[in-house]
């Protein structure tokens, strides 16, 4: 909990703890008692908690010579013009409330006849109070009550709705979602227009006090994950939650392994798509990147555009990325262990155009491969972390001058720098970061294992894989379904598709209830044959 929220409670009176900060200057903590009916006092005791910081924005004002009253926002994160038109305008041109009543009427009289904005609640503690404060309501204390009001006045700058670039599509919607909680859950409202579609919000973060909010349909995701989901986000107690990630890495069900058990994207029709198969949508608040568990290994290969073409296209480019995920994860320990221990496996001409390459190299096939891949994965994060304008330009430039230079100078041979480029063009088709960084990691425990052992070794490495695969688990359902363990009805959708009017069930170990995905007879059929009044066809 903030600062400022601290409990100090002594014989159940609000009391202000003093004490000293980092830099020598008394601070004050607000305990969590009950809101004091005095208004000067509680104002002065806002000003002291929060350091009295410029963007608090306070306004003090009077329905009548006995009834006084404050208006406090924080600068930034409020509307204005909300503020403005439908709160102060109608405070000061109301003078004088018609009738002698007490500061507690008076309050009433202000919430249900002056203040023409929805989302008004009462508070009564310090704690919603500064919740209210800094989450953008505007607040509205009175004298003689020891009641405040919270109006929903939420707005400040925020990012507008666009393509994400880290997901683009062929075909297919060209939203993204936004840092705002708010604007996230109604992307995916609007495509989901269910009462089912059930939203519940807690706050995590002493600190921060960060709004996470979960997504699912009632009646179609799994109780028990639901319930596992609850469990896990509550269990959370950390100082802050700045991104998704923080989320991810707390709730995971495996933290040592290098492949990722939940899935995240930017899509909201990723996202509606995953939660109409049963799936649970964690939305944090100041991230466009949404969770969505449980995941499974398949899931990291299909992209957006998959569901939007034919599925005979869409199965062969599928493919197409498994493929692409196991070159980049064996394709240089393939080649050193073919050139260091297999040489009779590399057909007569190529093995004899390969030797003449590495006749002036000083260094094994393994030294080779490790000096450009770690040369490579270094341009790579030098053109993420370059401005945008000049990335792209030293990422392939960079590669471009250091292969040549390395093939010029004797240290690498130009099959190597082949082998490592296709390498790396094959790590950017997995759609998933999350999957394409994990081969990244593992490729070079392969190529220790081929430099070690030989393609022995890499079948060594290839079999741990796929038991450490198979035994990992996503909210308890196993990381490799629908295809081990193996269920008929699902593998529809999982490295390749069938036609979308195939899909009859949503995924058995993820949604055990209305499974049932379509009607029958939905396969398209071409029109009968018409006959005229003859018999003869039209």
């Amino acid at each position: 909990m903030p600062n400022w929220l601290k409990i100090f409670k002594k014989n159940k009176k609000q009391n202000v703890k003093k004490g000293k900060d980092i830099s020598g200057q008394a601070t004050v903590s607000i305990s969590e008692d009950e809101i004091g009916t005095d208004l000067d006092e509680n104002i002065k005791k806002i000003i002291k908690a929060t350091g009295n910081s410029s963007d608090i924005v306070i306004r003090k004002m009077h329905l009548s010579e006995s009834i006084r009253f404050a208006v406090l926002y924080t600068d930034g994160l409020v509307d204005d013009k909300t503020i403005n038109d439908f709160i102060l305008e109608g405070l000061i041109h109301e003078k004088e409330i018609p009738y002698p009543v007490s500061a507690e009427h008076a309050l009433h009289f202000i919430k249900n006849e002056i203040i023409a904005i929805g989302g008004i609640t009462s508070i009564y503690r310090w704690d919603d109070l500064f919740q209210s404060l800094f989450s953008g309501a505007t607040i509205i204390l009175m004298d003689k009550a020891n009641e405040a009001l919270s109006v929903s006045t939420i707005g400040g700058e925020k990012r507008q709705i666009s393509e994400p670039s880290t997901e683009t599509t062929i075909r297919g919607p060209r939203e993204g979602f936004t840092e705002t909680l708010r604007t996230n859950t109604a992307l995916i409202r609007k495509r989901i227009k269910n009462p089912n579609l059930w939203l519940e919000t807690i706050k995590i973060g002493k600190e921060t006090q960060t709004d996470v909010a979960i997504m699912y349909i009632n009646g179609i995701a799994n109780d028990d994950i639901i319930k596992e989901v609850r469990k896990r986000l509550k269990r959370i107690d950390i100082d802050s939650i700045l991104e998704s990630g923080y989320i991810e890495q707390l709730i995971e069900d495996q933290t040592f392994t290098s492949f990722p058990t939940l899935y995240h994207t930017e899509r909201p029709d990723v996202v509606a798509a995953n939660i109409l198969e049963g799936r649970i949508a964690i939305l944090v608040d100041g991230t466009p990147f949404i969770l969505t568990a449980p995941a499974l290994f398949a899931e990291f290969f299909q992209a957006a555009d998959d569901y939007y073409t034919r599925f005979d296209i869409s199965t062969g480019i599928r493919l197409l990325r498994v493929l692409a995920f196991f070159i980049s994860l064996t394709a240089p320990s393939i080649y050193i262990a073919a050139t260091t221990f297999h040489q009779e496996m590399i057909p007569t001409l190529l093995l004899i155009t390969i030797a003449a390459q590495r006749e002036t190299i000083p260094f094994p096939a393994f030294v080779e491969a490790v000096i450009m891949e770690v040369s490579f994965e270094i341009l790579r994060e030098a053109g993420v972390r370059l401005p945008k304008a000049v990335g792209q330009t030293v990422s392939i430039v960079g590669a471009l001058v250091i292969g040549e230079a390395a093939v010029q100078a004797g240290i690498v041979s130009p099959a190597m720098v082949i082998i490592v480029s296709i390498t790396a063009i094959a790590s950017f088709s997995t759609p998933s970061f999350s999957m394409a960084i994990a081969a990244r990691l593992i490729r070079f425990l392969f190529m220790i294992l081929a430099a070690t052992f030989g393609f022995y070794g890499l079948v060594i490495g290839g079999l741990v894989m796929l038991i450490h695969l198979c035994s990992l688990r996503s909210f308890g359902v196993p990381y490799m379904s629908p295809l081990a363990p193996f269920i008929k009805n699902n593998v529809d959708d999982t490295i390749t598709r069938m036609p979308i009017w195939a899909f009859k069930e949503r995924p058995r170990l993820i949604s055990q209830k209305n499974i049932i995905r379509s009607g029958k007879n939905q396969k398209p059929q071409p029109p009968k044959q018409h006959s005229d009044k003859n018999g003869e066809g039209k």
